[in-house]
């Protein structure tokens, strides 16, 4: 049986500093606030989740900025089952069925390559069905945390 753990945020333990990510973050009241989780035998990430109606885009359905930041967010946690902060340097999203609004959904994502400091990830929204919605293939760059958000960071005690 597979081990189900919640998935940190961007920064992690040891950097104090609030999330407030508009996907993840608990600190942003306005932000979707999607909590995810590793599946850690399958080396994957993944997330349930309910649109509201201020996430429209087509009648009933999610706009596809809002379906990006998903995909992106799943496929960005799924380099935290390797301890690595990564940001998103370049992402392909395929809209394949319009996503409803009000419905139960899921986001899951994998790690296709590692060369280096390259990280290629994988994610798709799923309907309760397991019908495919969206899906998306993006390249992300594994980052120094102290040295790029440095003015950010609180210095550890």
């Amino acid at each position: 049986m597979s081990k189900h753990t919640p998935a940190p945020g961007h920064i992690g333990k040891g950097h104090p500093i609030q999330n407030t990510c508009f996907a993840c973050g608990k600190g942003n009241a306005d932000g979707m606030q999607l909590d995810f989780f590793f599946d850690e035998a399958a080396h994957t990430a993944f997330c349930h989740f309910n649109l509201a109606a201020k996430y429209q885009g087509p009648p009933g359905h999610a706009h596809g900025g809002i379906i990006a930041v998903i995909l992106d967010e799943a496929m960005g946690k799924v380099n935290k089952l390797r301890n690595v902060l990564a940001l998103t340097k370049s992402m392909n999203v395929e809209y394949l069925k319009p996503v409803p609004l009000g419905k139960d959904l899921t986001v899951t994502a994998h790690e296709e390559r590692v060369e280096g400091r390259v990280h290629v990830n994988a994610a798709e929204i799923t309907d309760a069905s397991g019908a495919v919605l969206a899906r998306s293939v993006g390249t992300f760059v594994s980052i120094n945390i102290k040295k790029m958000f440095a003015e950010h960071i609180q210095p550890e005690d």
